[in-house]
């Protein structure tokens, strides 16, 4: 065993080590969640108090530390499709060995449920329970079809409604924004699905292009953007929000254009394209709570 080898059973390099828990995606989470208590719960006049909250950071530190576990636990069954669809990002098992990456997830995901039961009974079961389901969804529920889909967006609007059940308030505002995460999340997990065809294929997955071919995934997804208008304008009708209004009236002309362009897309680099474009829809989301 070679002495660089031997570096990659103990080391791994901070750019590497973020790449692998998608420390972007894990800044748009901390981030939901701050704007959340300060504007959504509030009182927003109180926001230093809320920043802090010793309390709330370790409620927000536990949500990231189940999410990084996740990221981890996913790469860990994907190496050999990520090897296909994205051969440049792939860390474990060329950077960080397979060992030191289900102990970092083991870890991670201890961590975060005894700060959860920490904090009350509920979190730390949610917890216990979001961890459990990242890690079937990463053994087994991605490859299948639209239940892994359906399990990542959960999830992820799990990370905005816990804001709810921790501060035991009835909020239109979060929900709003639950349902937003939901949406999004699983129209941008189904759009990844057609991006990663080729390497999903080749191991037997069962996802959603592969089953039904790119027509009726595309179908799909238009009818998930009818539903989640449709289902948003109910919400708002309890919202007297002048801002939010806006911003999902104004939010109506660039999913016009993503319509348009899902409907044209037929290589990995437009599906690319459509996915990032989710994720910045996500992030003006959230931004548009400032709003509030």
């Amino acid at each position: 065993m070679t002495k660089t080898t031997k570096q990659h059973d103990f080391f791994i390099s901070i750019p590497d080590f973020l790449k692998l828990i998608r420390a972007k995606n894990l800044l748009i989470v901390a981030l939901t969640q701050y704007l959340a208590r300060i504007f959504l719960i509030g009182p927003k006049e109180e926001w230093v108090a809320h920043l802090m909250d010793t309390r709330f950071m370790l409620l927000c530190f536990s949500t990231l530390l189940i999410a990084a576990s996740g990221y981890i636990i996913n790469d860990y069954y994907d190496v050999k499709i990520d090897t296909i669809n994205k051969p440049n990002e792939v860390v474990i098992g060329r950077i960080m060995r397979r060992r030191v990456a289900m102990f970092t997830h083991t870890t991670f995901n201890f961590i975060g449920i005894a700060i959860g039961f920490y904090l009350s009974k509920t979190i730390g079961i949610i917890n216990f329970f979001a961890a459990f389901w990242l890690w079937l969804y990463s053994n087994q529920l991605k490859r299948e079809p639209f239940i892994g889909n359906i399990s990542v967006a959960a999830l992820t609007a799990l990370s905005v409604l816990i804001l709810s059940i921790y501060f035991e308030t009835q909020n239109y505002l979060i929900y709003i924004y639950g349902v937003f995460a939901f949406f999004i999340s699983v129209i941008r997990e189904i759009i990844k699905d057609m991006e990663d065809v080729r390497g999903d294929l080749e191991f037997g997955c069962k996802t959603l292009p592969i089953v039904w071919g790119f027509r009726k995934t595309k179908s799909l997804v238009f009818f998930l953007l009818g539903a989640f208008t449709t289902i948003t304008i109910i919400l708002l009708t309890y919202i007297e929000s002048a801002w939010l209004h806006g911003y999902f009236a104004v939010m109506i002309l660039p999913l016009g254009w993503f319509s348009v362009l899902l409907y044209r897309a037929d290589t990995k680099r437009k599906f690319s394209f459509l996915s990032n474009f989710c994720k910045w829809v996500m992030v003006s989301g959230v931004l548009a709570m400032t709003l509030i």
